[in-house]
């Protein structure tokens, strides 16, 4: 199959979309991300990378802890929201419903299917943005989403995104079971 040469860019996957929460002046701030993932399984950590310009940035600094809120794909239209305005300029502490959880400085969105809690442990410069590297010490679910204690996806609907032509999109069908299905395969 024939391969045309691309220019580097942050493409190579869907990213997952996230409200990133901070405490900024006292009042719960939120932004859209989603150059997001997770960076560690043991302890969890998860990398953020956003422009330390950002006010929620200025809170993730100065309180060393934020929230990583999951929003399904019906709320693609208020997290769109949430990135095309800064907080700089318009109050965004009563968009949402917000909860504390075992983190006081990391607001939770009470609306979204999943959310986390984070501390942060590194920051890191790159270019205009700065990598926030935090541990996740606080997860909370809703009761809907979960099957048996565990993350059902169809059920989350996890708003995803994608460059170069910046779109949302949703999460495709089941394929199989991780470090299973290919116990079968054979090169012959």
């Amino acid at each position: 199959m024939a391969k045309q040469i691309l220019k580097p860019g942050p493409y190579v996957v869907p990213m997952p979309v996230v409200l990133v929460g901070s405490l900024v002046d006292g009042k719960p701030n939120f932004m859209t991300a989603a150059f997001c993932g997770i960076a560690s399984v043991q302890p969890p950590v998860i990398a953020l990378g956003l422009s330390p310009s950002h006010r929620t940035s200025r809170g993730i600094e100065e309180h060393r802890q934020l929230s990583v809120n999951l929003p399904s794909e019906d709320q693609a239209v208020v997290t769109d929201w949430c990135g095309l305005v800064s907080g700089k300029d318009v109050d965004k502490s009563g968009v949402f419903e917000t909860y504390t959880g075992a983190l006081e400085a990391a607001p939770l969105v009470a609306s979204v299917p999943l959310a986390a809690g984070c501390r942060l442990l590194h920051t890191l410069p790159l270019g205009v943005d700065t990598l926030y590297v935090a541990e996740i010490v606080d997860v909370r679910a809703d009761e809907e989403v979960l099957d048996r204690g565990e993350v059902d996806w169809a059920k989350v609907r996890p708003l995803l995104f994608t460059f170069p032509q910046p779109s949302y999109w949703r999460l495709g069908g089941f394929a199989g079971r991780a470090w299973s299905i290919g116990k079968g395969y054979s090169r012959g």
